[in-house]
């Protein structure tokens, strides 16, 4: 039987501009993405039927119903087709790393694969939310417009991350709904090239995440996480996506993380260490057979 594994990276807005809102709604993004190898794994198998099974620690907190994101993203590639879908869930949900987005787009490589059918492009999946598109991608990238217009970047430079939850979850839509101001200015048209960590987090100490005091409004427990890291050391602390994880960024090949994690673990906060990733790690996906 041919199984195929597929790794679900977090995702982070390293910087998030709101800079408009169109008429229906849909508000418009200025933000430069990037991925962690941290992350969820998708696992598919042939069978008759689409099932949805869910494991890992935070697999209590999803269901295997049709409106899960995983099982959307079967029936968006294949409405006929069937197989056995496994989804180990690490990420917390409703975080703002993307972790349903990724699922849903590691759930596309996987059964495209199984099924040996064509992905579709990633501007075509913006239907299933707006973090599919670069999700589908997998690597540094700005994402404009509501995620629909993406520009691969070059390379970032090596660093270690460390992403940190307070268990808390926020309301995205309330978010949006408070923002008092709503078209904000965008970061620079042409970005710099960063040839070293100490410029790239110099640069971000200079973007905003437009979301971020909402959010602490919010829940409060938003700015002790941001203070906590920033006590570790850390480069540069912000909040990805309308929260509540929050990000630490170090410099490579040290232990910083795992002290980091060390002394962040002594609260009840999610807390994980990897490295931001250039692209998706092959040796991240496999099929058996």
């Amino acid at each position: 039987m041919t199984t195929v594994d597929i790794f679900a990276p977090a995702k982070l807005n390293l910087t998030l501009h709101v800079t408009g809102r169109r008429a229906d709604g849909y508000h418009l993004l200025d933000s430069l993405v990037a991925f962690a190898d941290i992350g969820d794994q998708i696992t598919v198998a042939p069978c008759p039927v689409l099932s949805l099974t869910i494991g890992g620690p935070q697999a209590v907190y999803l269901s295997t119903g049709h409106s899960n994101l995983v099982l959307r993203a079967a029936n968006f590639l294949g409405p006929q087709r069937s197989a056995a879908i496994h989804l180990d869930k690490q990420l917390p949900v409703a975080a703002g790393i993307g972790g349903g987005s990724a699922d849903a787009a590691a759930t596309l490589r996987a059964l495209s694969m199984l099924w040996d059918v064509d992905l579709p492009l990633p501007e075509a999946t913006v239907d299933l939310g707006a973090d599919v598109p670069v999700c589908m991608i997998g690597q540094t990238l700005r994402m404009q417009g509501v995620g629909d217009q993406i520009t691969r970047l070059p390379d970032l430079p090596d660093m270690e991350v460390v992403l940190v939850n307070p268990r808390i979850a926020v309301s995205t839509p309330d978010i949006f709904r408070g923002l008092a101001e709503k078209s904000n200015a965008p970061m620079d048209q042409d970005l710099p090239n960063w040839n070293s960590l100490d410029a790239f987090t110099e640069w971000l100490g200079h973007q905003r995440n437009d979301l971020q005091a909402l959010a602490m409004e919010q829940q409060p427990v938003i700015a002790d996480v941001l203070d906590a890291l920033r006590e570790t050391g850390a480069l540069f602390s912000g909040m990805s996506g309308s929260g509540a994880t929050c990000f630490g960024l170090y410099p490579p090949g040290a232990a910083t993380g795992d002290n980091v994690v060390a002394q962040l673990s002594r609260t009840s906060w999610w807390c994980a260490k990897g490295s931001l990733i250039q692209a998706l790690p092959a040796q991240l996906s496999r099929v058996t057979t």
